[in-house]
């Protein structure tokens, strides 16, 4: 186990309704901006909850936020909470609006020459607004760590971010608000929150990060044994709730302390977001499998107690099964796996694999993924 220091200063408040318990979080004489995305949370009543909760609080809304926050739009954020002096942020949405939202408080507070540098050169974040959140789409994890991923439109480039300043104060979750989503964000959630698990815990790992391994794999069992019920009973409390607070532990930072971590799944993908749209999940359900395969060698051990421990596979061939079993599972959750699903084929792959040649990145745990071995992954995913 390598040395590690942790901190999570993250209140979470779970349960049925909570959202009124943010007045306890917010002091009392603060400017508040929500932040939302599309509207979805005036269908379903976070909205009004929200704004009652907020009765007495001079607040102002900002919405219109991407499912994969664009800069551009974070700016104009930005540019409202220096008009209005904003000073506390409430994100109202899942992991894009929270997302979003922490970039866009540490971009209001940002005293170089373009905020932009936070993510493309890692500028140092010295000051942010407070902000809390209100969690609607159980999928990212954001609501209990401090990074954040967002896209450039302009450059279609997609790239992330993290500091000790962008933790949320509180997050809440509430289960019963995830009732009414669309079973594509049901399953995408369920797909993000599995690969999120497995860039901490699929890698070269030699067996000495017991306590984590076992973590990981009793979030995952969680996933697949409680995604699919998900989609045919949506309104199953205990379903709901033990899929929201995976979601939460996959990404929170425990299951990372110690260990060597992957990641190559999620920046491949993050290029096929950023060049054609696609949902975020959608990208990692393409790209894991291939990763799997191509990296089955260097991940052997951890493919096999994968398929073991959550999957029930041994004997001949278990490797193989297992790649095939997580592929079967993101399928079950309703999201496609290969690259011709989504109309792609082999430009998508040179123009993903021609961006991370120019930028000379080497991904995965051993830093051994070149632009060559992200054309075998993906060639594989056609």
């Amino acid at each position: 186990m390598n040395n590690f220091t942790y901190k999570n200063p993250v209140k979470i408040i779970f349960g049925k309704d909570t959202i009124k318990e943010i007045v306890k979080e917010i002091p009392k004489t603060s400017k508040v901006l929500i932040t939302y995305g599309g509207g979805s949370i005036k269908k379903n009543g976070v909205y009004d909850q929200t704004v009652k909760a907020l009765e007495g609080y001079e607040w102002y809304e900002f919405a219109g936020i991407e499912p994969n926050p664009h800069y551009e739009t974070c700016m104009k954020a930005v540019a409202m909470i220096k008009e209005k002096n904003i000073d506390f942020l409430l994100s109202v949405g899942g992991g894009s609006v929270l997302d979003a939202t922490k970039f866009i408080s540490a971009a209001a507070c940002f005293e170089g020459s373009d905020p932009w540098l936070i993510l493309s050169q890692r500028a140092s974040i010295k000051k942010s607004l407070p902000f809390g959140d209100i969690i609607t789409l159980p999928a990212t994890g954001s609501e209990m760590n401090s990074g954040g991923v967002i896209t450039r439109a302009e450059t279609e480039e997609k790239l992330a971010f993290n500091s000790p300043l962008t933790f949320p104060l509180f997050s809440v979750l509430d289960p019963t608000v995830t009732y009414t989503l669309p079973v594509r964000q049901i399953g995408n959630g369920v797909v993000d929150a599995f690969v999120h698990v497995m860039e901490q815990y699929l890698t070269y790992n030699e067996d000495n990060t017991l306590l984590q391994d076992n973590m990981a794999e009793a979030i995952v069992k969680t996933l697949v044994e409680e995604g699919p019920k998900a989609l045919k009973t949506p309104t199953d409390y205990d379903v709901r709730a033990n899929l929201m607070w995976a979601s939460t532990w996959a990404l929170n930072g425990w299951i990372a302390q110690g260990v060597v971590e992957d990641w190559a799944t999620h920046m491949i993908g993050h290029e096929i977001t950023a060049f054609y749209g696609l949902d975020h999940a959608q990208t990692l359900a393409i790209v894991l499998p291939g990763v799997m395969t191509v990296l089955q060698k260097q991940k052997a051990k951890k493919i096999t107690r994968l398929g073991k421990e959550v999957f029930g596979i041994e004997g001949t061939d278990a490797i193989e099964k297992t790649i095939k079993a997580v592929e079967s599972f993101f399928e079950t959750m309703g999201t496609k796996t290969h690259l011709s699903d989504y109309n792609l084929g082999d430009e998508a792959i040179d123009k993903v694999c021609q961006r991370l040649a120019e930028r000379g990145w080497k991904l995965g745990e051993c830093g051994n993924i070149t632009s060559d071995i992200v054309r075998q992954i993906l060639v594989l995913r056609k």
